[in-house]
């Protein structure tokens, strides 16, 4: 009777770290045009601030299939005026493979019918703050009497 409780303890052990541990939870399925433009927005990761010497809103316009997989060629249709070609470049570069890492997108049922083969635009930004002036008050100026 003893050796019988030890291995139920034993496979309820087993089967609790399975399922404590099991495999990753799926992610959740994107329902609404909002739940498509923030997952895409999870996936962005902008040039780093040391290679790219603006910040610049960037626009692409991309149509999805029923599976999620991207349909046809995004298109970049803004870039904000401010950058140089180099950083154009590599925001484009960005924005791609912020694609490439969120596709395909688990689409439900409905939303699979709905958007496949529709085109909208997602907005990724990146502004980089100018620096801040210094703050000048009368109180901290040092004064010599």
């Amino acid at each position: 009777m003893d050796r019988r409780r030890t291995r139920w303890f034993r496979y309820l052990a087993a089967l609790w770290l399975v399922w404590a541990t099991g495999a990753p939870a799926e992610p959740a399925q994107v329902n609404t045009i909002q739940d498509v433009i923030a997952r895409l927005r999870t996936c962005w990761r902008p040039p780093e601030a040391s290679r790219a010497k603006s910040g610049i809103d960037i626009t692409v316009i991309v149509s999805f299939n029923r599976a999620g997989e991207i349909l046809g060629r995004p298109r970049i249709t803004y870039e904000s005026e401010q950058a140089d070609d180099n950083d154009r470049l590599m925001y484009r570069i960005a924005v791609m493979e912020a694609l490439q890492r969120c596709t395909p997108l688990p689409f439900t049922e409905g939303m699979a019918g709905a958007i496949a083969g529709r085109p909208f635009a997602v907005q990724f930004h990146n502004r980089k703050l100018p620096p801040q002036p210094l703050e000048k008050r009368a109180w901290l100026t040092p004064k010599i009497l």
